[in-house]
């Protein structure tokens, strides 16, 4: 059995030749630029032009499936679309946090900061694919799943409620413990080498172990929001092609919101809510149909409370 959509094989072809090529221009096209601090305006100019290609990307959907199959099914599928984005964008401010910890914690030089993301949404692409290939298959052949994926979501956004105020003690990462207990490490920072070679023995830099707990924190990340998407749509392609634009734009908007990310505390446990709704929905999906209409305002209210009231808190204790 397999799930219904309406990707066809050009479809398929041509956004996955499409990413290659977004992800060649930001590889070759840019990286020439070398090592470099990411300031704000190249990162909001970048944010703007991979939200930008999402939206290009979603209307010029819908206008493929207004002329072929109808405006109903466009309506669809375009709101299907725009709402997962909007979940997974939503989903990645989590790895932002994430990823401002683990940076601070090895103090990572801003200008070294480019290359690891880069290979974060590479490697975040990769895992993406694969579980969505999986989360895909596993719903086709037992539909019973999605109450497990739904329990998934409702358990990890109540933990993350009471968590949310916890910074994770990265001495005690089993990874990390592991990873300086078997490799030779250098000291200090070589460029933005991973390895190098001293007096004909290969060490690990620092930067390589920030590499490794960011790749492992993508699994994580993506362990939760394949769940979530598969709430919102079960036509893979309509998943599979919200999930990476959400993922493309994610080293962008990291340099974005790095300076400001600290007054947006409180968003945290609107993610949290957002997960927990979103688990609501999938476990009772066979008994209330909540309109995708509807489950994208709820998520949007959610996001825009829990800044507002982060923006408000942080004027409070500014004027205290």
């Amino acid at each position: 059995m397999m799930l219904e959509t309406i990707g066809t094989w050009w479809m398929w072809t041509g956004f996955i030749l499409l990413v290659l090529v977004m992800l060649a221009v930001d590889m070759f096209l840019l990286g020439r630029q070398g090592s470099h601090k990411v300031g704000f305006k190249e990162a909001a100019i970048w944010s703007v032009v991979w939200v930008s290609m999402a939206l290009l990307f979603n209307a010029g959907l819908w206008w493929y499936l207004d002329a072929n199959l109808g405006r109903e099914l466009a309506n669809q599928k375009a709101l299907e679309f725009f709402t997962g984005y909007l979940v997974e964008k939503s989903l990645a401010v989590d790895n932002i946090f994430v990823f401002l910890m683990l940076f601070s914690y090895f103090a990572v030089p801003a200008e070294y900061q480019r290359r690891v993301l880069l290979y974060g949404v590479l490697g975040a692409i990769v895992m993406r694919a694969v579980m969505i290939l999986l989360g895909a298959w596993l719903i086709a052949q037992f539909h019973w799943i999605l109450y497990l994926f739904g329990l998934f979501l409702l358990v990890t956004g109540i933990k993350m409620l009471v968590f949310a105020g916890h910074e994770p003690d990265l001495e005690k990462n089993p990874i990390l413990r592991w990873m300086r207990g078997h490799l030779k490490i250098t000291q200090k920072y070589h460029g933005e080498k991973f390895f190098v070679w001293e007096n004909g023995v290969r060490y690990a830099t620092p930067l390589f172990l920030v590499l490794v707990l960011i790749e492992v924190s993508d699994l994580i990340f993506a362990v939760d929001s394949i769940p979530a998407i598969f709430a919102i749509t079960t036509d893979p392609f309509i998943v599979f092609t919200s999930n990476i634009f959400a993922i493309l734009g994610l080293r962008a908007m990291y340099f974005l919101l790095a300076d400001v990310a600290p007054r947006f505390h409180l968003l945290k446990y609107g993610l949290a809510l957002v997960l927990a709704f979103i688990g609501v929905k999938m476990l009772i999906v066979d008994f209330v149909k909540i309109p995708i209409a509807m489950a994208l305002g709820v998520v949007a209210l959610i996001l825009v409370s829990s800044v507002v009231l982060s923006l408000l808190k942080t004027r409070l204790h500014k004027n205290d």
